[in-house]
């Protein structure tokens, strides 16, 4: 079977946005607190996403309770940042 849909749950403010082609669809959803993605993740599942992408807002934690809170139903990953990233991602999110 290959990927036809893919999902993406990024922090930061709410939106949808769908893109793609015949054969392969992404959904990227935006929320404004990591609490949000569980939903989020719930609802991707039941649109038939088979694979979810958390952006670097989510922490190790949050993508375990995503998992947890959909079931294991799909492949869950998350982006990660390096040692040489955090003083810029710092910078990006100090109020």
């Amino acid at each position: 079977m290959a990927l036809t849909r893919f999902g993406f749950i990024v922090t930061g403010d709410n939106f949808t946005q769908l893109q793609g082609t015949d054969r392969f669809k992404m959904t990227v959803v935006g929320v404004a607190s990591p609490e949000q993605g569980i939903e989020v993740a719930k609802q991707m599942v039941k649109d038939g996403i088979q694979l979810i992408e958390l952006c670097g807002g989510f922490s190790p934690v949050w993508a375990g309770k995503i998992i947890e809170a959909i079931g294991y139903a799909v492949p869950v990953g998350v982006v990660a940042y390096g040692p040489e990233s955090i003083d810029a991602m710092y910078k990006l999110f100090a109020d």
